[in-house]
């Protein structure tokens, strides 16, 4: 027999998914099985697979060792150090990811990403155990491209998580980012385009018109300077998807300096296109739960690398 206690950050799920995440080896049809006959219980009492875990609730399962995986992955040990670290809190951690960086692994044996670095920095503050967390791993609440630096936020609990995915996807999190373009881009406006992502390619299209596919896709720009031919602007991001910025502004005519996919020109001393997420706007409007704290907060790298670079121009 083997017990599982629930902490905070496995509570409020249902028995099923809660065993589900903790043992990944074991089938659904078996599961399900074991709890119809009384093999899984909580609390040592029948449960059902609907019923929601509570803090300090004891599972106990009479099943066969062949399902407990007792090799933990910890390969995100060998990950580089996290640098950069611009806010943290008990629920989160945010981060100014360098350009040339992945956010996840793309490939099997790939570790030196900002996750594993997050989750080596977590471990290493005693802020995550691996052992006792059954069915939760601190995540990355959203993402930026490979060569796209800037800020990163990341959820420390469940609780968190859940919250932030939520607003982020209410969008009551405004992203903005800087941003140095090829031409002389005056004012402030919106751009409204419909996008489609080749996967194949790695590539964006955009159209003035929808079709079938297509979805539309927003941001608002404000420019900020004009130099010697660049424009540097601030973009506030009003939807999220991947190569936006960089599919937009080269559509109507004005690259991003570095960005050779979308019709920029190479900088040789630019690692990555000339783009910095460089502030988050908490605009909460409704009840955030555990993260209301952040209302109204704004968090942004003090110094970005793009501005000392236009300076440069």
């Amino acid at each position: 027999m083997r017990e599982f206690v629930v902490n905070k950050n496995d509570a409020d799920q249902r028995v099923d998914k809660y065993l589900s995440k903790s043992l990944k080896r074991l089938p659904k049809s078996l599961m399900y099985k074991y709890i119809r006959n009384k093999k899984i219980k909580v609390n040592r009492q029948r449960c059902e697979i609907s019923q929601r875990l509570n803090v300090g609730d004891t599972i106990q399962m009479y099943i066969s060792e062949e399902f407990f995986d007792e090799q933990l992955d910890t390969s995100f040990m060998q990950a580089s150090k996290l640098q950069n670290v611009v806010y943290e809190d008990d629920h989160l951690l945010i981060v100014n990811k360098p350009a040339n960086l992945l956010v996840h692994s793309d490939e099997a044996d790939q570790t030196d990403t900002l996750i594993n670095r997050i989750l080596k920095y977590l471990v290493e503050h005693k802020a995550y155990d691996p052992v006792s967390e059954k069915s939760f791993m601190p995540a990355l609440c959203h993402r930026i491209d490979r060569n796209t630096e800037g800020l990163v936020i990341a959820a420390k609990s469940a609780e968190a998580l859940r919250m932030m995915n939520e607003k982020i996807r209410e969008r009551e999190i405004e992203k903005h980012y800087l941003c140095i373009v090829e031409g002389e881009l005056y004012g402030s406006g919106t751009l409204v385009h419909y996008y489609r992502k080749d996967e194949q390619q790695n590539k964006a299209y955009l159209a003035q018109k929808p079709s079938a596919g297509m979805s539309e896709v927003r941001l608002s720009y404000r420019s900020l300077a004009v130099k010697h031919g660049y424009s540097l602007l601030d973009i506030d991001l009003l939807t999220g998807k991947s190569h936006q910025i960089r599919a937009q502004l080269s559509f109507i005519g004005h690259p991003l300096v570095n960005d050779v996919k979308y019709h920029g020109k190479a900088m040789k001393k630019l690692e990555g296109q000339a783009l910095c997420a460089y502030k988050l706007c908490f605009a909460f409007k409704s009840d955030a739960g555990c993260l209301n704290y952040l209302k109204n907060k704004e968090i942004q790298i003090v110094e970005p690398a793009l501005l000392k670079l236009f300076e440069q121009l």
